[in-house]
């Protein structure tokens, strides 16, 4: 019985090719060149059964030994070129099956033609993504229990603290109680926010604004903290740059890059807010000087839960999702983010289409 595998395939076909090719050649040998041969003897003073006995001896003989000749070379070639092209295909498919099995550091050689080379290329370049992704979900999960679990730690401590008489219930214990309840409601929106990013929530269609207008808005938010934190404002916007955005998605990204801002400059320092209209879109962009961030760590600043120092972030109480959801709502409005850090100065920078 033929397998089904394509190496068997490959090599049924191969061989059909070569056996009509032969079958074909022994016609034509032993039927046409057969007559021609007996005419040539006849003119030559032969009779036809002799010549057919001299043609049967020769030539048929050599006819026949040269297609069973050709016959081997052809099962041998045809189960060659078959193994050949079924093993890179036969890889790819055990990797395939590691991958679902969850190991997802599975990877194909580059052999073969430049189709399989294509696939092979194609396969690394899935199992790469599927590696990133399973990271980034173990990194979620571990950040995500961990945010939890801090509030909560703390406020079982307070409860116990008062059910246990430890304590006494003055103003400042319910205020340290309320700014736990508070980070937790806050995770939990963040986490709202993002979830209904991802299953394509329907939200507000975007609107002619003035993202000048938008921009000093935000900074009249975040001016009160500037100020208390000795911080240095440099404005550079034009008095109006009309653009389309949704304004509630924008007034949220302005106010978490400038909390960063304000959160990350060390005293005395300085943030720069600037916005210009380029020829194929708007930019707006928020440096402040400091510590500055690492190059590394430059690429994953917009990963959910990810924290260039995370002892420090926690203790200034960021979650690690705030630049997240800024990369999700200016992309669902067609715009792009991204952030450079060098010389004591980080710029993070979104833009929207003009």
């Amino acid at each position: 019985m033929i397998g089904r595998g394509i190496a068997a395939r490959i090599a049924l076909a191969a061989l059909v090719s070569a056996a009509a090719g032969l079958a074909i050649l022994a016609v034509g040998v032993t039927v046409v060149g057969a007559e021609s041969f007996k005419t040539l003897m006849a003119e030559a003073g032969i009779s036809a059964d002799h010549a057919q006995r001299m043609y049967d001896q020769s030539v048929s003989t050599v006819v026949v030994a040269a297609v069973i000749v050709a016959a081997l070379a052809s099962i041998g070639l045809a189960v060659l070129m078959a193994r050949m092209l079924a093993r890179p295909l036969a890889e790819v498919g055990a990797a395939a099956r590691r991958v679902a099995a969850g190991d997802y550091g599975a990877r194909v050689p580059r052999q073969g033609p430049e189709e399989l080379v294509s696939l092979a290329d194609s396969f690394n370049q899935m199992a790469a993504g599927l590696e990133r992704q399973e990271q980034m979900r173990r990194d979620f999960i571990v950040n995500a229990a961990h945010e939890l679990r801090t509030p909560l730690t703390n406020l079982q401590g307070y409860l116990e603290a008062l059910r246990d008489g430890v304590i006494t219930a003055d103003r400042a214990t319910y205020e340290s109680l309320w700014d736990e309840a508070e980070r937790l409601v806050r995770l939990s929106r963040s986490l709202d926010a993002l979830a209904e990013g991802d299953a394509g929530a329907a939200r507000p269609s975007a609107v002619e604004l003035d993202l000048a207008a938008a921009i000093r808005a935000a900074l009249d938010l975040v001016q009160p903290t500037l100020e208390r934190a000795g911080l240095e404002l440099v404005v550079d916007i034009p008095e109006r740059l009309p653009a389309r955005a949704n304004p509630d998605a924008l007034a949220q990204v302005l106010g978490n890059l400038l909390s960063n801002a304000a959160r990350y400059t060390p005293a005395g320092g300085t943030v720069i807010v600037r916005a210009e209209r380029r020829p194929a879109d708007l930019l707006v962009s928020i440096a402040n000087s400091g510590e500055g961030i690492a190059s590394a760590d430059l690429e994953r600043v917009f990963e959910r839960f990810y924290r260039v120092e995370k002892s420090r972030d926690r203790a200034r109480g960021g979650a690690g999702i705030g630049l997240a959801i800024v990369k999700q709502l200016v992309e669902a409005d067609g715009g792009q983010v991204g952030a450079e850090s060098a010389d004591g100065q980080t710029r993070f920078w979104f833009s929207l289409p003009a």
